[in-house]
């Protein structure tokens, strides 16, 4: 028989983090807040001016979010196209977060709009995404590239000892890859 005073918690367990304990909460005080904020301006505007400033929030929301959707895919296109020069690491920042907040718009309330406006009033926009990066950088070892960033080897990886500048492999080093001869028909079956 178990009871409330019996039950010990499994040492094998893992620790529940903080995030997922705190993060429903969170939410959940968003949402009444968002709610209590809506009934406050259509006790003072009215309810047909709220219904207008979300229908708003949708729609230029979901332009913002197209607009750049359509330039990422545009750097994305120029940057594939065979001879094209080495892009600019800052020529396509900021589109993540542009998206981010036209998402924002989208979604109604009137904190979700303010956060919205944060992610895109560009000097704003910078300041977060400096912040994110370094978050990024410090707990999972975030390496911006040439495309404008990307997941790479930390500090402590072990993939660090394989990238030399000289393209030498140390002795011992595994590389995994695939042998193709010229002289073998590619349409032949494959031997193991």
């Amino acid at each position: 028989m178990t009871g409330p005073s019996q039950q010990q918690t499994d040492p094998t367990r893992p620790k529940r983090s903080r995030l997922r304990t705190f993060l429903p909460l969170g939410i959940a005080a968003w949402l009444v807040l968002e709610i209590w904020l809506l009934t406050v301006v259509a006790e003072a505007a009215g309810g047909f001016t709220v219904f207008l400033l979300l229908l708003a929030g949708v729609v230029v929301g979901s332009a913002v979010i197209k607009r750049a959707g359509r330039r990422a895919w545009q750097n994305l296109s120029r940057s594939m196209q065979p001879g094209a020069a080495p892009q600019d690491p800052a020529a396509g920042t900021g589109s993540s977060f542009t998206m981010l907040g036209g998402l924002l718009l989208m979604i109604p309330g009137l904190i979700s709009d303010v956060a919205a406006l944060v992610c895109l009033f560009p000097p704003t926009r910078a300041l977060l995404r400096g912040r994110v990066e370094a978050l990024l950088r410090r707990r999972v070892g975030y390496v911006p590239g040439p495309m404008g960033g990307g997941f790479g080897p930390g500090p402590d990886s072990s993939q660090d000892r394989m990238r030399h500048p000289d393209g030498k492999v140390i002795q011992g080093e595994v590389i995994q890859g695939e042998v193709i001869r010229d002289d073998e028909d590619p349409h032949s079956a494959r031997r193991d």
